[in-house]
């Protein structure tokens, strides 16, 4: 997401990216005046439902605590305070707060969004682990809120911006996306109280829809239709959770209010209009759409979110998941044409494993836990530098390009705002349920407590350096139920199943689910082995331009880090949004090329550690090891090969 001057002009608008507020199928019972009408296929677990076991997941979720922790609650509320003309200290407190940089500085039309964002983040982090810390910091943040936006007293408005940006926006004015501002902070206070059950949350975001509706009201079809050319983020989403949470129709009508006909209405018909088309501006608008099709239980949202998903995973996407360049979708099947330094925006894959989860509530179809774990690994997972926490806005496909964090203190860019929540939810996904079975999505250690039931079931592997997953029964109700373990597409044959050392004779072939039901016992174990290997991935319009994987994970070349000047392969504070137009230095001699055969990989491909799955081309050296593993350096995902 960047200032592009030019193209505001035509649009009125300046793109970013939007994320925040999470519900799904199943979750947060007890919270909702208005039921869905959907019966999903299967139902979400709520987070905290589910407790992580030591993995390199939860490594990434202590770095992301120190950061949830570090910043004070002072700063995030300073320019809140400012817009409202509350004393934050003696000249404007600049000698009692340290202000914040990048996209959260005084000046910057995005202010504020990173609050919203820290406000998800805490919830995520609080549902997580259960510790009070995170639970106390939101209250302060929601607190803070509370009196900014009595003092600003405009019948619910809050914002770090005063209301001229709106007005801007409505006017068809170029002015940089304030509904995404509003959204990320609406939403983060919705999840506040789904995740925190902070009732005052609640009350400030009534009050914003409250304004939000009087604002609207008025607004005619040209104007709306010019407004909404301007990104608006996930509100519609948003919107019509608010709804479901108080039974105000007022929500209901502004989530209407943001169905985006121009981009939605071709989808309807099968059109893949996608092409130049911004994309994390576009991925959200299907999450309205989705969640709307729950709320309602009928109509076709499923299927256009569905033709709408099945598009970019089969024709804009990469090996890794992740999608766009420049954030913007390109041309149907022409991947390797696009492979820049500023491919696969991390707020896409974000948004994407969203609209992932509610399609897979609404059907029950193991291609989306296909999707949702390729692009968890080969992208979230890698996005966040271990040494000290920093995100990165791009996954460069560029050949010998690396990956660019962001700072601590002056960049807040989007992909760092939906970076303080990627890291803080993990067990999310892993685990679904329907009402006699447990679906085992993802291969994480961890532990699920289906308290409704009186079943919980612990799951211990070192996936992905191995197949075998081991599950204990250790809680199990008297009646039978059903333990589905996904049966991945990655698979390289049958899976080896044993029930405590006894085999399990199996005719289910890659695809679908083992389901293993029967009376479960506390002390049960089930060990399931699915064989892996190497394999490659073309782009669809290049056979010769190639990733590897092996199983579900890519594995990119090892470079280096010859070249490297300055602040690489940190983002420089100094230069205007330098993630976008940074110079990766390229060394002219890199190898790009490898002479293998990717039919015959175990010819010219061999294991030197596979303990971290590490492995070496013979003829080339080349080191290729899984792209979540490879940091500050240089690597290499499509290679030319011959």
């Amino acid at each position: 997401m960047r200032n592009f001057f030019c193209i505001a002009l035509l649009f009125s608008g300046i793109f970013v990216d939007s994320t925040a507020q999470s519900h799904y199928p199943g979750q947060h019972a007890g919270k909702f005046k208005v039921a869905d009408q959907l019966k999903p296929v299967v139902s979400a677990f709520d987070l905290k439902d589910v407790k992580l076991l030591d993995s390199r997941f939860t490594q990434n979720m202590v770095r992301e605590q120190k950061w949830l922790s570090s910043i004070d609650t002072k700063r995030m509320l300073h320019s809140f305070q400012t817009n409202a003309g509350i004393y934050s200290g003696n000249e404007g407190g600049y000698f009692d707060t340290k202000k914040l940089g990048g996209w959260e500085s005084l000046d910057c039309e995005l202010r504020g969004h990173s609050t919203g964002h820290i406000m998800s983040g805490l919830a995520f982090m609080y549902a997580s682990t259960g510790d009070e810390q995170y639970k106390i910091k939101g209250d302060s943040l929601v607190k803070g809120l509370g009196q900014v936006q009595k003092a600003l007293n405009q019948n619910g408005y809050l914002s770090a911006y005063p209301q001229e940006l709106i007005n801007r926006n409505l006017a068809g004015k170029k002015v940089w996306a304030p509904w995404y501002t509003l959204h990320k902070i609406f939403a983060g206070l919705m999840d506040q109280y789904l995740y925190c059950d902070n009732q005052q949350a609640l009350e400030i975001a009534s009050g914003m829809a409250s304004w939000a509706y009087q604002k609207l009201k008025p607004v005619g079809a040209a104007q709306r239709s010019l407004m909404l050319r301007n990104e608006f983020g996930g509100i519609n989403e948003s919107f019509y959770n608010l709804y479901a949470i108080t039974g105000n129709p007022e929500s209901k009508w502004l989530a209407a209010f943001f169905y985006h006909n121009e981009m939605l209405d071709p989808l309807k018909e099968g059109k893949d209009i996608l092409n130049k088309k911004h994309a994390n501006t576009y991925i959200p608008k299907l999450l309205g759409l989705a969640r709307n099709y729950e709320l309602e239980g009928t109509g076709d949202g499923h299927q256009v979110a569905d033709f709408f998903w099945q598009t970019v995973v089969d024709h804009h996407s990469f090996a890794t998941g992740s999608n766009s360049d420049k954030e913007k979708f390109f041309e149907p099947d022409h991947q390797s044409e696009h492979l820049t330094g500023h491919t696969s925006e991390s707020c896409n894959v974000y948004n994407m494993l969203k609209l992932t989860r509610h399609l897979y509530c609404q059907s029950g179809d193991v291609k989306y836990a296909d999707f949702y774990e390729k692009a968890l690994y080969n992208h979230i997972l890698g996005q966040q530098d271990p040494q000290t926490g920093m995100v990165s806005y791009f996954l460069p496909m560029l050949p010998g390009a690396h990956k660019v964090y962001s700072t601590p203190e002056n960049s807040f860019w989007c992909c760092v705002g939906s970076g303080f929540e990627n890291q803080a939810k993990y067990g999310e996904a892993i685990y679904y349920h329907n009402d006699h079975s447990v679906f085992v999505n993802l291969f994480i250690p961890s532990i699920i407590n289906w308290a409704e039931k009186g079943v919980a079931v612990k799951q211990e592997t070192d996936f992905p350096k191995t197949g075998k997953t081991v599950f204990t029964i250790e809680k199990s109700g008297q009646a039978n139920w059903t333990l589905s373990i996904r049966n991945p597409s990655w698979a390289a044959g049958k899976a080896h199943v044993t029930i405590n050392g006894k085999a399990l004779k199996l005719n289910e072939k890659s695809g679908g689910y083992l389901n293993l039901e029967r009376r479960w016992k506390a002390g049960d174990k089930i060990e399931v082995n699915f064989p892996m290997e190497l394999g490659s991935v073309a782009t669809n319009d290049n056979p010769n331009m190639v990733a590897f994987t092996y199983g579900p994970i890519v594995l990119a070349g090892d470079m280096g880090t010859k070249g490297f000047v300055g602040s690489e392969p940190y983002s420089d504070p100094s230069k205007y949004n330098d993630y976008y137009t940074y110079n990766y230095n390229v060394p002219e001699d890199l190898q790009k090329t490898l002479a293998v055969d990717p039919k015959n990989l175990k010819s010219s491909v061999q294991v030197t550690d596979p303990d971290q799955l590490v492995f070496k081309v013979n003829k080339e050296g080349v080191v290729l090891r899984p792209l979540y593993d490879i940091h500050r350096s240089r690597y290499v995902v499509y290679w030319n090969v011959h």
